[in-house]
């Protein structure tokens, strides 16, 4: 697979002059390890030096320290680590030469020979697969006992082994990110750099970057804020992390959204003693409880509620915050990918809605750029600002600066909302093909009511009877992917169906993924109908 562009040239640096210069440092470091200038040479005195180097080059080749293709350092070099004459290296890698562990080239250097005369000995291998496995002794093995949370998370892990690729959902077309314009940008900072641009940060991110957010959330999410109430984040996890730790104890409640995001969910999971209660949701977002016992912190999705797609009315916000205040609640707004709406204006965030709401905002780069950069934000009531940045540096060390300067001047040039219309243009049209196939082949019963118009995948339903989790791993071995919805559900009935991502599928291939879907879902005994608009299931 081709690496392109700006990443490909990054990948290929290390093949220079550094990574030969960290190969060669590695032969050094061998032999100075194996005892080379101390009275305790493994091979004894009575081996001359030139022996002495052979055996311990031949024996570092024989374990697989030096592995073939390893460039040795140049004869001088050597000969000034190892405090003897050129010629002593000389005569070494000449002799390792004639016995075929090392092979020269002239005005490249002396490398380890790719077929040295114990590979040739040896029986050959079975074929292996592309993950390597480590093989442990019985006697050695030990019992691992993992924490109750570990064990929680695990049984419930949903983070796909791939992350590109029809029909990945939650995925941007990382392919249209701008490169360019970021590395003249990086490379601007990087030839500036100063040493506090390099070393933790505890103010909770680079202020240029907070500033420039404040600007862009005023604007495009109606979110009022100062540049102080602004916490950068390594994405949103860290940011739902943070939160947790610092406002729920053991034994409080947390609610979130029933079907909800998996991601909160595991974070929730790990923190020992809290109780996790999933609400339902209904056509106008999360269900409130007066009768329930009130929570510590309320987790929702309210512009672009995930996985369902449904956006909580404004009734619905406004009796969320009031139940928030009189039981002393905070409410967690994950605002992950409200910046594309295909369909009407984009939906203000609830934080503005009020002031002094009660309200914890976070959003992330990671849909709008790409989920690589592993930069998110927080934007935080004003009484929790200090205690909430001084936890985040004591438990998390704050750093990437230059990443943050870099983003602050994306966005104060212009290049990120302009990244972020052309991606609306781009997401709209892939949408919309998605859905035609659907509709074409299908029929309207397998797209959700609700349709928000919104986002980076949509839901298609599934039968009550059909085994989601199943058709998605079968189509995973067939080379397309896709969420089980009904994993995503803790308490109440689970709907069946399978999140579709169109975001990072162009319309020239995204027919044939959808294909693949078409006879898997009639192999798994679904049979639509799209004249009539229904269901209709063989056994």
């Amino acid at each position: 697979m081709r690496i392109g562009g700006q990443f490909g040239r990054l990948a290929g640096l290390g093949k220079g002059k550094g990574d030969a210069m960290a190969k060669s440092s590695v032969c050094v470091d061998w032999l100075l390890q194996k005892g080379w200038g101390t009275d305790a040479q493994q091979h004894g005195g009575r081996l001359t030096l030139v022996e002495q180097l052979c055996a311990l080059l031949r024996e570092g080749v024989a374990t697989g320290a030096l592995k073939p293709g390893t460039r040795l350092p140049a004869t001088r070099e050597l000969m000034r680590e190892l405090a003897v004459s050129r010629n002593t290296v000389a005569h070494a890698y000449e002799q390792l030469g004639v016995e075929g562990y090392l092979v020269s080239h002239v005005g490249s250097g002396t490398f380890v020979a790719q077929t040295t005369p114990e590979s040739l000995l040896r029986a050959p291998r079975a074929a292996r697969s592309g993950r390597t496995s480590v093989a442990v002794p019985a006697q050695r093995r030990r019992e691992v006992v993992l924490s109750q949370g570990a064990q929680q998370v695990l049984a419930h892990a949903s983070a796909a082994d791939r992350q590109w690729g029809a029909f990945m959902p939650g995925v941007p077309d990382v392919s249209q990110f701008p490169r360019a314009i970021y590395a003249r940008i990086l490379n601007r900072l990087w030839r500036h750099a100063q040493p506090e641009m390099l070393t933790y940060d505890t103010a909770g991110g680079a202020l240029p970057l907070k500033q420039a957010l404040v600007d862009y959330l005023r604007v495009a999410r109606s979110v009022q804020c100062a540049p102080e109430q602004i916490l950068i984040t390594e994405g949103v996890h860290q940011a739902v992390d943070l939160t947790v730790r610092t406002l729920v104890d053991r034994y409080d409640a947390v609610w979130m959204e029933d079907p909800g995001y998996w991601g909160i969910a595991n974070v929730l999971r790990m923190s020992p003693g809290v109780e996790v209660v999933g609400r339902a949701v209904d056509g106008e977002g999360i269900t409130l409880d007066e009768q329930a016992a009130p929570p510590k912190l309320i987790c929702v999705t309210p512009s672009h509620q995930y996985p369902l797609g449904t956006v909580m009315s404004l009734a619905r916000r406004r009796a969320l915050l009031a139940y928030a205040r009189k039981h002393g609640a905070w409410i967690l707004e994950d605002d992950y990918d409200s910046e594309f709406r295909f369909a009407s204006r984009p939906i203000p965030a609830m934080q503005g809605l009020e002031q002094d709401a009660p309200v914890i905002y976070i959003g992330t780069f990671s849909k709008t750029l790409f989920p690589g950069l592993r930069v998110g934000y927080m934007v935080l009531p004003p009484e929790l600002v200090t205690p909430m940045r001084r936890m985040h540096a004591e438990l998390y060390r704050e750093g990437h600066v230059v990443t943050q300067l870099a983003l602050a001047e994306l966005i104060r040039e212009g290049h990120y909302a302009a990244h972020i219309r052309r991606m609306r243009v781009l997401y709209g049209r892939r949408r919309e093909w998605l859905r035609t196939l659907i509709l074409r082949y299908l029929g309207e019963d397998f797209l959700v009511e609700t349709d928000s118009q919104a986002g980076l995948q949509l839901v298609l339903r599934l039968p009550d009877q059909s085994d989601d989790v199943q058709l998605a791993q079968t189509l995973q071995s067939r080379g397309v992917l896709g969420r089980p919805l009904s994993r995503y559900y803790r308490t109440t009935e689970p709907t069946k169906g399978l999140l579709l991502g169109y975001a990072a599928v162009p319309e020239e291939t995204m027919q044939s993924a959808f294909f693949i879907l078409l006879q898997t879902l009639k192999e798994s005994g679904v049979r639509p109908s799209v004249r009539q608009g229904a269901f209709i299931t063989t056994e």
